[in-house]
């Protein structure tokens, strides 16, 4: 997953304002008592939001699955004078040298976590790479939009270098979305370049989250609504959650 994609990430995501994004988790990270510190994202991508927040003051972490992404994300950091080192590591496994004050995992990272075994493994590794008092914050698609709204009909867009079809099957016995992307990459020369790509997400709820995080030893989990500090509804289309890791007790 994310090896050609890569190349074309960026552009088919220039309209999400990841600076708006940046404010906002770094307004949720305040309510949890970080206002500063090390931050490491899982599942960075090419790295938009993580350079985002080490402009807010933040000394960031970026880990992917994906070595292209990562790639992506190094030349930007360096480009911009940034030294934020980009790991390769698989957010289920997720190993740091020290522990930092929050794990973040944005843009549907969790999503992509297909199993219980998936997403316990993820809760484990994150909870062990946070401080005690640090936090895991990370946000997902809500099973409203996945099955309602993705899976509604046929997706097109036509851009000057990108035109790109999206279609979606919903899977209700797995709770799971298949996604499915084709792209005609145009060339210098004129021509189209086709180009294939796969995803899989799967439609976590409320209840199986606050559970996981239970389980894995967080503590203080609140999901919120979209960019807000409102309690989530089940007609939410995107939930962001935090979760703590608690002090030890004396």
């Amino acid at each position: 997953m994310y090896q050609e994609f890569a190349e074309i990430y960026d552009e088919l995501m220039n309209d999400v304002n990841y600076e708006s994004w940046a404010d906002y988790y770094t307004r949720l990270l305040s309510v949890y008592g970080i206002h500063n510190g090390h931050l490491c994202e899982c599942a960075c991508g090419t790295g938009n939001l993580t350079l985002a927040m080490e402009r807010r003051g933040f000394s960031m972490t970026g880990a992917d699955i994906s070595r292209e992404m990562l790639w992506q994300a190094a030349q930007k950091s360096r480009k911009r004078g940034l030294t934020i080192p980009f790991v390769q590591q698989d957010m289920r496994s997720l190993n740091l040298h020290r522990p930092v004050d929050a794990v973040l995992a944005t843009c549907d990272g969790v999503n992509y976590l297909l199993t219980d075994e998936d997403l316990t493994s993820f809760f484990r590794a994150a909870y062990r790479s946070i401080r005690p008092g640090g936090a895991l914050i990370f946000d997902i698609s809500t099973p409203h939009k996945l099955r309602d709204i993705l899976c509604a009909g046929l997706m097109c867009d036509d851009r000057e270098s990108i035109t790109y079809l999206w279609g979606n099957t919903w899977h209700a016995s797995r709770r799971t979305v298949d996604l499915d992307l084709c792209f005609f990459l145009k060339e210098p020369d004129g021509r189209y370049r086709r180009m294939e790509e796969h995803q899989t997400q799967r439609a976590w709820s409320q209840q199986e989250l606050k559970d996981g995080l239970w389980k894995a030893g967080f503590r203080t989990v609140s999901l919120y609504s979209n960019m807000t500090l409102r309690p989530a509804t089940e007609e939410d289309q995107r939930w962001h959650i935090a979760a703590t890791r608690p002090e030890p007790e004396e």
